[in-house]
């Protein structure tokens, strides 16, 4: 236990949506949940949450008090902002300057890898080339032998600590799936993969690799070899080869991060841009409804819809899952349980975490939030709630929204999954 707990705090700079998810599991068992890589104890994190106590010690009541005292400048709970049309506009630029997205050109040309059915649904795995990097690659699924355009929705996956893993998290395209990812999917998602089951209710569902990971992952060999801790791409598909990339991988992002920023960007910036590039492909199909769009994941997979949603007009119904609380959450008890991915310099001082997804705001929108889960703390999770509320209230489309609270830890399980899959069969059907 203790070389475990050891080795899980070397790698609390990921633990947001990765190691720690482990932590948060399906299982609500609060003592020990068993995983493929241990066991590890739940109480670790949400132990953390002493009154009076914070993350960075005596400079919490400082750092915190940064941000009270006044709303953010373009929170569109100031009563300043009447319009709301021209809120939205000031909001979303300063927004996207703060994140520094950048320009990937245009659509990219797609090619079809394979076509195949399986369990009832048409799979294609297809690629695309971006500016930097190897091919992306995506799958996309829908009902086999449909007809006729169909609503669409972009799948994200979730981060999960394992960045070799990308669409493979939330997909099933044969009976056979890797040991790694049957684990996975029993821990998160209760043995199913969510992108299916939408899939099957007679939606296009495209699942694109995330920046990093999988098809878009860091390639050994194009590493300083002194940087590479003895690795290599040799084999990467034994579970063993893809444990040690996935811890490579876990102690680079500080790196990933800084070099990001140094180049003027940052790492929700290239999860926009790249976002959206797999946007173009899905709204350009002949088979999809390009105005019935919806997005939609679990962690990682959240806080891509945060961004996706609050930015990108084209979606017309979202559904964050476990990723929603308050920037006060992150300063004082939660940013240890986050990656790099999430932050962007100075965009706290315009909007609260939550106000990013209400940029989109009176198009529908759901968060679905689990009570046990220790990435968050209960408290910030609901004053998350009360603000996106708020906002929708404030523009008279309250009915367009809806928050709800789950049993358990860090999940998006089968009650979850309904519960998501009807919110986007009322507003996208």
């Amino acid at each position: 236990m203790k070389n475990t707990r050891r080795l899980f705090i070397k790698l609390s700079g990921i633990l947001s949506l990765g190691i720690f998810n482990k932590l948060n599991a399906l299982n609500t068992n609060k003592s020990k949940v068993t995983n493929s890589e241990g066991l590890l104890d739940r109480s670790y994190a949400s132990g953390l949450e002493e009154k009076g106590k914070s993350v960075i010690g005596g400079y919490g009541k400082w750092a915190g008090g940064l941000l009270e005292g006044q709303l953010p400048r373009h929170s569109f709970r100031n009563s300043n902002w009447t319009n709301i049309d021209k809120w939205r506009s000031e909001a979303i630029k300063i927004t996207q300057e703060k994140l520094a997205a950048p320009d990937l050109g245009g659509v990219p040309k797609v090619r079809v890898d394979n076509h195949y059915v399986y369990d009832g649904l048409s799979i294609e795995e297809i690629s695309w080339k971006l500016p930097t990097g190897g091919r992306s690659q995506g799958i996309v699924l829908k009902p086999a032998n449909s007809k006729g355009k169909l609503p669409g929705i972009m799948a994200f996956h979730d981060h999960g600590g394992w960045k070799y893993f990308g669409k493979r998290k939330i997909t099933q395209t044969s009976e056979e799936r890797h040991i790694m990812m049957v684990d996975h999917q029993k821990m998160y998602y209760e043995d199913l993969a969510w992108a299916n089951e939408v899939a099957k209710r007679g939606y296009v569902v495209m699942v694109p690799d995330a920046f990093t990971f999988a098809s878009r992952r860091v390639l050994l060999k194009d590493v300083p070899k002194n940087l590479r801790q003895g690795l290599n791409d040799d084999n990467p598909e034994l579970p063993e080869n893809a444990k040690a990339y996935n811890k490579w991988a876990a102690f680079n992002e500080d790196t990933m991060a800084k070099s990001l920023f140094s180049a003027g960007t940052s790492w929700p910036g290239v999860f926009l841009a790249e976002d959206r590039k797999a946007l173009d492909i899905l709204c350009n199909r002949a088979d999809v409804d390009q105005n019935k769009i919806g997005c939609g994941g679990l962690s990682g997979g959240g806080m891509r819809t945060v961004f996706m949603g609050g930015l990108d007009p084209r979606i017309k119904c979202a559904v964050c899952v476990g990723f929603m609380t308050t920037w006060k959450d992150l300063v004082l008890h939660k940013s240890f349980t986050h990656t790099w991915m999430t932050f962007a310099p100075g965009l706290p001082q315009e909007l609260d975490f939550p106000e990013i997804l209400g940029l989109r705001v009176p198009l529908p929108t759901m968060v679905l939030n689990s009570i046990e889960d220790g990435l968050y703390t209960l408290e910030e999770m609901h004053k998350a709630d009360e603000i996106l509320s708020e906002v929708y209230k404030k523009a008279e489309a309250i009915d367009k929204y809806r928050c709800a609270f789950y049993p358990g830890g860090h999940q998006f399980n089968k009650k979850m999954q309904g519960d998501a899959f009807d919110w986007f069969d009322k507003w996208l059907k």
